[in-house]
């Protein structure tokens, strides 16, 4: 018999990693008080529970103005229109990320221009920005991703030589710090998300942090159908500026979820970053694996999922059968997101931004060369559920010697695979 679960071997771990969200009474009580109080969805904005999420979430992050909303690509969208960011402008994102953050300037109207990844981290090259930025970029999307932060001390710089709007895709880094400054508190928005698998969760939701109160409002604005908010974010007023807004409120239901979230989330943060810290160590002992750099000004990590490569020529696996059989031996994990160029969710040519006489040139995936997402995307990368980080020493101890398991067996795991695929 074969050693490897996935072989008919017996599992490395038996016992499930803890189960996501967690939950206990004080969410059926929060739910209970909002639903007796009958006052359950945004209008009018904010409701009590909304602006104590606000005021609570940009203290957890370290300042901002915090505007709470529908969702975690919303906020991306919100953000460029608050900016004036619109037709035809263009936004540069990362290869390496989900499809909303290309997908939200296009809803603003604006075009995502895909830049590689560093190599190192997954996060956004600050030199492929650099070669990105023509005469119509006005902003720059960067992404924290997975256990990361991008390099925000030169993207900055690039911002502000080159007079460019910053908008910090945080849907992964909640609690996450640079030279211990907060993520989303750094360049002139950050975007949270507080969807299921995030590690603040409401279930949905999102959050936009402005470093600029005025733009707070505007945001405010913007998602409350249009109606003038005071700088800052604050309750609507009578006087003011109208914009060209929609409905996209969070609701008192969601928001008390958040705040039972934010309740608990200091000490599930504590537990991930111990933990993970133990993980590098730990990984480090294996043959064939790298693990991501961590630069030494990113001086507290979040954990949305912690991410780390595999060499394939060493190692003797693929990150794709690498995941498949971290799966079988009980060890939940995920190959990563595909390369934004041939990601099957991000389709901007069905978009009337890509018809003929508008944009097309902006989509010739098919002559786009991002050697690094690629890399990234369809040999290297394995993300590992942030549950694992929840359960002590014992849930890294168990994830390690699966994957030690696993590289023993490399050989015989890869000829299993060939024998599967050639008949």
């Amino acid at each position: 018999m074969s050693e490897l679960a996935l072989l008919g071997g017996p599992k490395a771990r038996l016992e499930p990693y803890p189960a996501w969200p967690v939950w206990d009474q004080r969410d059926i009580d929060a739910v209970t008080e909002v639903i007796r109080s009958g006052r359950w969805g945004g209008f009018p904005y904010p409701g009590p529970k909304t602006a104590a999420l606000a005021e609570q979430f940009a203290a957890l992050q370290g300042g901002g103005y915090a505007v709470p909303m529908a969702n975690g690509t919303i906020t991306m969208e919100v953000a460029c229109r608050a900016a004036g960011i619109g037709w035809g402008d263009e936004v540069i994102v990362p290869a390496y990320t989900f499809q909303a953050t290309a997908a939200a300037p296009m809803a603003a109207g604006a075009i995502p221009v895909i830049a590689d990844v560093d190599p190192q981290t997954y996060c956004i090259d600050p030199k492929a920005v650099e070669r990105a930025i023509t005469s119509r970029t006005r902003a720059i999307i960067p992404v924290h991703l997975g256990h990361q932060m991008a390099d925000m001390d030169a993207l900055m710089e690039i911002a502000t030589r080159h007079h460019l709007i910053v908008i910090e895709d945080c849907a992964h880094a909640h609690g996450a710090k640079w030279r211990g400054q907060g993520a989303g508190t750094i360049g002139d928005f950050g975007s949270f998300s507080l969807q299921s698998s995030k590690i603040l969760t409401s279930g949905e939701g999102g959050i936009l942090l402005c470093r600029d109160a005025v733009m707070a409002g505007r945001a405010a604005g913007i998602i409350d159908c249009g109606r003038p908010h005071q700088a800052g974010g604050g309750p609507e007023t009578h006087d003011g500026e109208y914009l060209m807004g929609s409905n996209f409120r969070l609701s008192e239901i969601i928001a008390a979820l958040a705040l039972v979230g934010l309740e608990r989330f200091p000490e599930q943060a504590r537990q991930r970053e111990a933990m993970a810290a133990y993980m590098d160590e730990a990984l480090s002992e294996v043959s064939g694996v790298r693990v991501l750099q961590r630069d030494p000004r990113h001086t507290t990590r979040s954990f949305y999922r912690y991410v780390f490569a595999v060499k394939p020529e060493e190692f003797g696996l693929e990150h794709d059968m690498v995941c498949a059989a971290l799966d079988a031996e009980g060890v939940d994990c995920w190959t990563g997101y595909e390369a934004m160029h041939h990601y099957t969710l991000f389709q901007p040519q069905n978009s009337k931004l890509a018809v003929p006489n508008a944009f097309p040139q902006y989509f010739k995936f098919e002559e786009m060369n991002l050697p690094e997402a690629e890399r990234a995307c369809e040999h290297e990368a394995v993300w590992l559920d942030e549950a694992i980080f929840r359960c002590g020493q014992q849930g890294v101890d168990d994830a390690v010697e699966a994957l030690k398991k696993i590289q023993q067996n490399a050989k015989e795991l890869a000829e299993a695979a060939k024998k599967l695929k050639e008949r």
